[in-house]
């Protein structure tokens, strides 16, 4: 059996950290057959972003994006489909399927509680992830990755990290910028 593909990551601001300087996001993933694993941190001074409060009934919810969100695209690689997985502060959460670029959206079926888990410490906060990829991705195709994220400061302004921003402007469901394979 082939060992498991795990990559470290260091995400970017869109603006080159004018907007968030003292911000740092990393983390690492990781596949495992059927099995999408994730851990992404945010430090240095998150006391200037806006996180919502942990709630005790996490739900699946629309609109994450709207605020701090970290976010997860995938697909199979040569294929149109993707997928996006949103992870609220707050505990909230999403995965939708897409057609092609933009096209399609829909909550993926067959998820119903919060995939992930938040560790929040005086350093930053932790997201962990240990996801069941949707049943429509053989357990063997190789996967684009792309491990996004965006965050509002306590002024309401956003800033939006990646992988990389190959665009003149951010935008995350870009292929071309689902640079890790799994």
């Amino acid at each position: 059996m082939a060992e498991p593909v795990c990559h470290r990551f260091a995400l970017c601001s869109f603006d080159g950290g004018t907007t968030s300087p003292a911000l740092q996001m990393g983390g690492e993933i990781s596949r495992v057959k059927s099995r999408l694993r994730l851990s992404v941190r945010l430090g240095g001074a998150i006391e200037a972003v806006r996180l919502s409060p942990p709630v005790a009934s996490p739900s699946r919810q629309d609109g994450l994006w709207s605020t701090t969100c970290f976010e997860c695209f995938w697909g199979v690689e040569g294929e149109r489909p993707y997928w996006e997985l949103n992870l609220s502060p707050a505990g909230h959460w999403n995965l939708y399927r897409l057609e092609a670029y933009r096209d399609g959206l829909r909550p993926e079926p067959g998820y119903d509680l919060p995939p992930h888990r938040l560790v929040r410490d005086a350093g930053g906060l932790s997201v962990h992830l240990d996801l069941r990829l949707p049943p429509a991705i053989p357990t063997e195709a190789p996967l684009q990755v792309a491990i996004t994220s965006v965050i509002e400061d306590r002024n309401g302004r956003l800033s939006y990290w990646a992988l990389a921003h190959p665009g003149a402007e951010p935008d995350f469901h870009r292929r071309d910028a689902f640079l890790l394979r799994l």
